[in-house]
């Protein structure tokens, strides 16, 4: 019996895969030890590609964590997006405003949205990252605005007003990740969720009454 001829990968191929074991190991780098401790040498120990290789691809240390970035927005919008697929069509009730505000926590708690936690804090005092990392934040936020709003209880609020609470609400958990690395309350958790929950619900409601009237 003859065995069925491998199919050879085009350079094409290679290159995506190369770039995606950079990308992933600079990601994962990020997220376990930090902006500071992801050097060319660490990536280089995790992908298996030489340094070479890596400026290949990406000129820069810079111009990589810039991709980095990019790319765990990408993937955080993705998975987020396939939550909600799997509640089955969220509308604004008690339920589905608690599930989806417990899928923005665990996003925000994602192992990869440590590595954008990372990049942030670096811009504070990095101009050059700084510099690239404040248009495609916008672009980030944007494109979270623009799935949001496709929400059944976003048509409860003017578009202002949604993105207001939507990014309140965004910011609020990313404040949470990050002081539960030293301050952890986990008897706070779903008491928030359920707190915020209500409080959405019983504003639509608000909202939904005086528009009858």
């Amino acid at each position: 019996m003859s065995t069925p001829a491998r199919t050879r990968r085009t350079q094409q191929q290679r290159r995506q895969e190369t770039i995606g074991r950079i990308i992933d190991s600079t990601i994962e780098s990020l997220a376990e030890l930090g902006y500071a401790a992801t050097t060319i040498g660490e990536i280089c120990s995790r992908s298996g590609v030489s340094s070479g290789g890596i400026f290949r691809h990406f000129p820069t240390r810079l111009d990589l964590m810039v991709a980095a970035a990019d790319e765990v927005s990408i993937r955080q919008l993705a998975n987020f997006r396939t939550g909600l697929e799997q509640l089955g069509g969220p509308d604004a009730g008690i339920e589905s405003v608690r599930a989806c505000l417990q899928l923005l926590r665990d996003a925000t708690r994602a192992p990869i949205n440590a590595a954008w936690y990372e990049l942030l804090g670096a811009a504070r005092t990095d101009s050059r990252l700084r510099e690239h990392l404040v248009p495609m934040g916008a672009r980030y936020h944007a494109a979270i605005a623009e799935f949001a709003r496709a929400l059944p209880v976003a048509e409860r609020f003017g578009a202002a007003e949604f993105d207001m609470i939507l990014f309140s609400l965004v910011h609020l958990f990313d404040g949470e990740a990050l002081v539960a690395t030293v301050h952890p309350q986990p008897e706070q958790e779903e008491p928030r969720i359920e707190f915020l929950a209500q409080l959405l619900v019983s504003v639509t409601l608000r909202i939904g009454s005086g528009n009858e009237q």
